[in-house]
């Protein structure tokens, strides 16, 4: 704990607890859908794989905006875009509070996009948090500010008991005060000390298309309007996202998109961090489904399996400073294959469910902060850029579990070959880090990084520039 202290005493605690703060209320706001979800299914009478699309579009809303808020940071101060996200963020509570008789399901996906804004944030809280501290302790940093996502906790355990009382729509409204108390700290404690290299006006135009788009295309696709129709329509929402957020990414950014530990990174985070977010969008529908569980009992569990998992991703980051987040990842990866596999061959009771979804969660949470503690190394002059790009995997892993659980539901009234897949996906990420291992060797410890000749304006600048 002291050794910890120290490391935050190293520079602007202030700032990282407004970085801290800001993630925390983007998420809850993000993951929302997820515990009402049991809630908002009984009227609107949905078809289990309707179910897994609903909780999921914020989850790929937030993939997607990643990459411009990441394009964006590299142009504009990071507190002023804290303060849009946090904005934009308080719409969905505003609307679904406001004017709960007039919500159809289409116009639940298209807040379900706004809500996507909050999962954002991930992209300029990280880098926000570590531009104030020095490169040896950004694995602890960027794990501390991270564990924002333990805003899925107050998801499971606030909003469930109120939308007993109050009904599910008005239950919202109780993360309004949550976001006002991340804004006025980013007003009075947000520091962003990044140079800022990009262009303004581009990034902000591709950005704000790239929203508007990502609605269109999210509300039309159950209506087969693209061409395709029932599974694959929905299985192919990410790519067109993805494809329409590229196009306004500046030329020079694309080429990381070349390289093969950008790809080998992205998968783990889709893994890991897809894995944290899809299942707690998800997971309060399982229980109910699969055990029958009350509503508010499902929504304690999803709070609990969530702290379980924000509350060790810190600890991800600290152990990846120590021995290296290329070794820390093997043994995360491969607990996460071993439960799936579990999850995959055979329906346990309740209690053994609780248990491995506790040890799943732990493997999220911890895969998540070694994961982090990689890309400031590996990419010290783009770590704005990489934390949007990789951030963005991981939330479309996020959106792609639900609708393959919902899937896998529909068609054979269970979930084995859903998490069969996604078992198989972790054991091929564990197999790529593994055959990597030499070729990370020399970057992937942060002593051995700052012993290689980092510039001295990139270790001012905390390593996140541009």
């Amino acid at each position: 704990m002291h050794s910890v202290l120290s490391q935050l005493r190293a520079g602007n605690w202030r700032a990282l607890l407004a970085s801290f703060l800001y993630f925390d209320t983007g998420f809850t706001v993000w993951l929302l859908y997820g515990p009402l979800a049991p809630y908002m299914l009984q009227s609107l009478h949905l078809s289990p794989m309707q179910q897994g699309y609903l909780v999921a579009i914020p989850v790929l809303s937030a993939a997607i905006l990643r990459i411009g808020f990441g394009n964006l940071y590299q142009a504009v101060d990071g507190r002023w875009l804290a303060l849009v996200g946090v904005t934009l963020s308080a719409i969905p509570p505003l609307v679904l509070s406001l004017y709960p008789a007039t919500l159809s399901y289409e116009a639940l996906i298209f807040l379900g996009i706004l809500l996507g804004v909050g999962g954002a944030s991930f992209a300029v809280a990280l880098p926000m948090a570590g531009s104030n501290y020095p490169p040896k302790v950004q694995g602890t940093v960027l794990g501390i500010a991270a564990a924002g996502n333990i805003g899925a906790v107050l998801d499971g355990f606030l909003f469930p008991p109120l939308a007993n009382h109050f009904g599910w729509a008005h239950a919202t409204a109780a993360v309004l005060p949550l976001l006002a108390l991340a804004g006025l700290t980013l007003w009075f404690w947000g520091k962003d000390r990044a140079p800022k290299t990009g262009k303004v006006a581009p990034a902000a135009w591709g950005w704000g298309i790239t929203l508007i788009g990502l609605a269109f295309l999210a509300v039309v696709t159950p209506l087969n309007w693209l061409g395709l129709q029932g599974k694959a329509a929905l299985l192919m929402l990410p790519v067109y996202g993805v494809l329409l957020s590229l196009v306004f990414l500046p030329r020079r950014y694309v080429t990381v998109l070349r390289e093969r530990d950008t790809w080998a990174l992205i998968l783990v985070y889709a893994i890991t961090f897809g894995g944290f977010v899809g299942m707690s969008a998800f997971v309060s529908l399982l229980l109910v489904t699969l055990y029958h569980l009350p509503k508010i009992d499902a929504g304690m569990l999803m709070g609990i399996f969530a702290f379980t998992g924000a509350i060790l991703r810190p600890f991800g980051g600290i152990i990846a400073d120590r021995i290296s987040g290329a070794i820390a990842l093997r043994f995360f990866l491969a607990g996460i294959c071993l439960i799936d596999t579990g999850f995959s061959l055979w329906t346990p009771t309740l209690p053994v469910s609780i248990a491995l979804f506790l040890l799943l969660y732990s493997a999220f949470g911890l895969g998540n902060g070694a994961t982090f503690q990689l890309v400031p190394l590996r990419w010290p002059e783009k770590t704005g850029l990489m934390t949007g790009i990789i951030g963005a995997a991981g939330g479309i892993g996020g959106f792609y579990l639900p609708v393959i659980l919902g899937i896998a539901k529909e068609q054979t009234g269970n979930y084995h070959w859903g998490f069969g897949i996604f078992a198989g996906l972790s054991a091929t990420a564990l197999l790529l880090v593994f055959v990597l291992r030499h070729s990370w060797q020399p970057w992937s410890r942060s002593t051995v990084s700052e012993e290689h000749a980092v510039p001295q304006q990139t270790l001012q600048a905390s390593a996140i520039t541009d």
